[in-house]
């Protein structure tokens, strides 16, 4: 069974699922060993492994570390083509539906489609939707898109069934790294009932209670990032 099938199974069954989000950019081996530790004793059925800026080399090295030390599975979050490694078990490809730079929306793809052809890793046709986090963030600045405001509720659904549409397996709804606060619960709950797809919900997420609010809304999967930087043990420990 694939990743994604099981992703569906689980969204089927109506089991919540968590994620960790660790970015090369703001980790060094030594943290990165200690928060593994605490992630393989977790709830965590994923680790996602990406960010906006890291060098290809560096990425590599740290795809390779985190699967040496990990036996939960690891999921690419690229934030470019640069960001990929045969490491990996799977990788989002990421298409920045929300957004009208054509680099984000086909011409990054364009650039990874050749070595993912080469390679024999799961690839997660996946809609990525920037909704604003009340501070300008990584992603915006890089990509040069603006993010959808939250009470856009309209366009933000018709953004995410389009992905549908299109073809796309999951739709992940994004604050940013970083972000002043989260993806809003009524937004959650707004796309769970446009969509029929896997929803993904990231960015901003700061304590337990956030992560039981947006599985409660809908989502499907709940990333953690910047807030197991802060404190690795709010988010990670069993109930």
């Amino acid at each position: 069974m694939t990743i994604y099938q099981r992703i569906l199974s689980k969204k089927e069954r109506k089991e919540n699922m968590l994620a960790a989000l660790l970015d090369p950019d703001s980790e060094d081996f030594e943290s990165l060993k200690k928060k593994i530790e605490l992630i393989e004793k977790s709830e965590i059925d994923f680790i996602l492994v990406g960010g906006s800026t890291a060098w290809n080399n560096n990425f590599e090295r740290f795809t390779e570390k985190v699967k040496s030390l990990a036996s939960k599975e690891v999921i690419l979050f690229p934030g470019s083509a640069e960001q990929i490694s045969p490491l990996a078990d799977a990788i989002l490809f990421l298409s920045l539906v929300s957004g009208t730079n054509p680099k984000y929306l086909i011409g990054e793809q364009v650039k990874a489609a050749p070595i993912l052809k080469k390679m024999d890793i799961e690839v997660i046709p996946t809609g990525y939707i920037l909704v604003d986090g009340g501070r300008k963030t990584t992603v915006e600045f890089v990509s040069g898109t603006r993010p959808i405001s939250q009470d856009d509720v309209e366009r933000v659904k018709e953004t995410a069934y389009a992905a549908q549409l299109l073809g796309m397996k999951m739709v992940y709804l994004e604050c940013g790294s970083g972000a002043k606060y989260s993806v809003k619960d009524e937004l959650i709950k707004a796309v769970k009932e446009y969509v029929e797809i896997p929803i993904i919900v990231g960015g901003g997420i700061k304590d337990r209670k956030e992560v039981e609010n947006k599985h409660r809304a809908g989502a499907d999967i709940v990333v953690v990032g910047s807030a197991i930087e802060k404190d690795p043990s709010i988010l990670l420990k069993k109930k």
